[in-house]
C-alpha cells in the first residue's frame, strides 16, 4: 500500500512552510494568490487529503451532524433525512444517519457512538419510552433536537406534528362517511405517536356521539407491512368485522391492503382504509391509500435548522429552545371513499 500524503510532503513540493499550507487550507485569504494557487497546485498533484480525525482533535468535535430515526426502511423516515441533510450542508456539516430498530438498546448504543465520533450534533427520534437514553446523552453536553415528538417536561427543542389532530382527521372522515365501526391498527404501545393518533381517534368518535368501544385497536410490535399483514389477518378473523381501518402509518395500511386483496375483501366497497404519513407508495398502492400526510422533509429540514441554533448558542453558553408543532393533512383518495 502506498503511504499516504501528508502536509509536509505539500510543504515541499510546494517551496513552502507546512504552516503556509494549513493557511491554504484553512484561511485561504491570508496567503497571496500566487502562493496560494502553488500550493494547491501541489495538493492536487499529490492527491492529498485533509486528515479529519487530526481536525477533530483540534477543534474538539467534528463536521458531522448525527441522525438517528426509529426505521430507515420506512419512506418517511427517509424524507425526514432528505429535508435534515439539506440544511446541514448549506452550513458546511455532513449527516450520519442511523436506525434504532425502535430498539432502546441499538438507541443507547449509537449515541453512545455520537458521543465517541464527537458529533456536533445530533436530531433524535427516541425509541426508549423511558428517557433514560436522553438522560446518559446529556452528560455529553452534545446539543440535540428531538424529531418527531415533542419534548414533553425537558428544556431540549423539538419538531413534531400534532398527531392527535391527525388521527381526529382520519377518523372524524370515516364517521363523515358513515362508518360506526372502526379498527385502529397501532404500533408499539410504547411510542408516544402510536399512542396520540388513538386519543385523535377517540375524540373524532366522541364529537360524532359515538361510545369509544366504536374503535377497535389491533396493536402491532412494530410498523412495517409485515406487522400490517398479520394486522389484516386478525382482522379478518373477528366476528363482528368494522367496516373501516385507520392505521398508525402507511406501511401497516399497505400490509392491511395487501391481506384484503387475497382473502378477496374488496377496498373500500366491503372495508375503507386509511393510512398515517402520506409516503410515495400510499398515491401509488394498487387502490390509492389516503392517508394523513406530515410535511417530513419540511420537518428534517426545520430540525437541523433548530439543532444548528442550538449549536451556535452552546458554543456562546446561552440556551434558545424552542418547540415546533406542524399540522397534519388529510389526503383523501379511493381506499376510503364511499362506494356509489
Amino acid at each position: 500500500m502506498a503511504p499516504s500524503v501528508g502536509i509536509k510532503d505539500v510543504a515541499r513540493a510546494a517551496g513552502v512552510s507546512v504552516g503556509t499550507v494549513s493557511n491554504v487550507i484553512n484561511r485561504p485569504e491570508a496567503v497571496a494568490s500566487g502562493t496560494r494557487e502553488r500550493v494547491l497546485s501541489a495538493i492536487e498533484r499529490l492527491g492529498y487529503v485533509r486528515s479529519e480525525s487530526a481536525r477533530q482533535l483540534r477543534a474538539g468535535h467534528s463536521r458531522i451532524m448525527g441522525l438517528l430515526v426509529l426505521d430507515m426502511g420506512n419512506p418517511f423516515f427517509v424524507d425526514v433525512a432528505r429535508g435534515a441533510e439539506r440544511a446541514a450542508r448549506a452550513a458546511g456539516l455532513g449527516v450520519m444517519v442511523c436506525t434504532s430498530a425502535q430498539s432502546p438498546t441499538e438507541e443507547a448504543e449509537y449515541l453512545s457512538l455520537f458521543a465517541e465520533q464527537r458529533v456536533r450534533g445530533v436530531l433524535l427520534t427516541p425509541a426508549d419510552a423511558t428517557g433514560r437514553n436522553i438522560t446518559a446523552f446529556r452528560r455529553h453536553h452534545i446539543p440535540f433536537v428531538l424529531l418527531d415528538r415533542v419534548a414533553e417536561g425537558t428544556s431540549e427543542c423539538s419538531v413534531s406534528v400534532d398527531d392527535v389532530t391527525g388521527g381526529a382527521l382520519a377518523v372524524r372522515h370515516l364517521v363523515t362517511a358513515g362508518h360506526r365501526s372502526i379498527a385502529y391498527v397501532s404500533g408499539p404501545s410504547t411510542l408516544q405517536q402510536v399512542k396520540d393518533r388513538r386519543t385523535g381517534a377517540l375524540q373524532a368518535l366522541a364529537e360524532a356521539g359515538l361510545p369509544a368501544e366504536s374503535l377497535r385497536e389491533l396493536p402491532s410490535k412494530r410498523l412495517d407491512v409485515a406487522a400490517g399483514r398479520d394486522a389484516g389477518a386478525r382482522l379478518l378473523g373477528l366476528t363482528e368485522r368494522p367496516t373501516a381501518v385507520f392505521c398508525a402509518n402507511d406501511l401497516l395500511a399497505l400490509g392491511v391492503l395487501q391481506e384484503m386483496y387475497a382473502a378477496g375483501i374488496r377496498v373500500p366497497e366491503d372495508i375503507a382504509l386509511v393510512g398515517y404519513d402520506d409516503i410515495e407508495f400510499a398515491a401509488a398502492a394498487a387502490v390509492p391509500l389516503t392517508s394523513v400526510r406530515q410535511p417530513a422533509v419540511t420537518m428534517g429540514a426545520m430540525a437541523a435548522e433548530l439543532l444548528l441554533e442550538e449549536i451556535e448558542t452552546a458554543d456562546e453558553g446561552g440556551h434558545a429552545h424552542r418547540r415546533e408543532v406542524l399540522q397534519p393533512e388529510l389526503v383523501v383518495r379511493r381506499s376510503s371513499l364511499a362506494p356509489h
